[in-house]
């Protein structure tokens, strides 16, 4: 097995980058969710899991290290994440008061559609949705969802059949021609490791209603979701979180260092 793709994403839920490598510690991926945009209303992190309110975040890029982050907006003007203007440009697009933060403060939360919900009846319909905290098994200051880490394989990826990117992985792992679809799940508990750094797969990815929405210039996909539910239920190791439809798999770092394309996956 072998990291063909590598990715961050360094605003919280718009679409992120391609990069050569990254630079891992037990908070993550450097860079990765570096920052992210504040309900100025609620004080809660804004996320396209709640997309009758952030799906417009979708339509937004961003790459860059931290302090040196650009976001290009939908019309394709290009603006710097600390500029003055950056913020109302962002409470424009999104239709309400909004801020950058670049540090996660404890307790922060988010609010989360259920994704059944969002495709029976629609996106502007959904409102059954639940509060809960982010990066809750992530230490440090980023916005990652749950965990320092997102990894998929190529054997999920072509069964899903369906673009990588609405899936939001930071790995992409091509898998042998024998290896089956989500045979991540049978990571969880196991030790994994791409060169000098170690990873622990702690649990399979829950799928929200993200992967249905556009993406950019991609338009809607409901059965980005519709096939995990079908497929592939698995009973999370999130406290709270029951069943749900998964694909891929949630990694802490036991060892950092810098993981590239190329490099070798070994799971122990």
């Amino acid at each position: 097995m072998q990291v063909t793709t590598l990715r961050r994403y360094p605003v919280k839920s718009m679409l992120g980058e391609d990069v050569s490598e990254l630079v891992v510690d037990e908070s993550g991926a450097f860079g990765d969710r570096a920052l992210a945009v504040i309900d100025t209303a609620t004080g809660r992190v804004a996320t396209a899991k709640q997309p009758r309110s952030w799906r417009q975040l979708l339509q937004c890029s961003a790459a860059g290290d931290p302090g040196r982050v650009h976001i290009t907006l939908p019309d394709g003007r290009t603006v710097e994440a600390g500029a003055g203007d950056t913020a109302r440009l962002l409470s424009g697009l999104l239709e309400r008061d909004v801020r950058l933060a670049d540090q996660r403060v404890d307790g922060i939360e988010m609010e989360r559609a259920d994704p059944d919900e969002v495709l029976a009846r629609g996106i502007d319909a959904a409102s059954n949705y639940v509060t809960g905290p982010v990066a809750s098994a992530t230490p440090g200051t980023s916005f990652v969802d749950y965990a320092p880490l997102h990894l998929i394989t190529t054997a999920t990826l072509d069964r899903l059949d369906i673009e990588a990117v609405r899936y939001r992985p930071n790995l992409i792992v091509t898998t042998p021609a024998e290896f089956p679809p989500y045979g991540e799940n049978d990571w969880v508990g196991k030790e994994l490791s791409i060169g000098e750094v170690r990873l622990s797969a702690i649990t399979t990815t829950p799928r929200c209603a993200v992967p249905t929405l556009e993406h950019g210039d991609l338009p809607r996909a409901p059965e980005a979701v519709r096939r995990p539910m079908a497929e592939n239920r698995v009973a999370v190791a999130i406290p709270g979180r029951g069943a749900l439809p998964c694909a891929g798999v949630y990694l802490t770092v036991l060892q950092g260092g810098t993981i590239g394309t190329g490099d070798r996956l070994v799971i122990h």
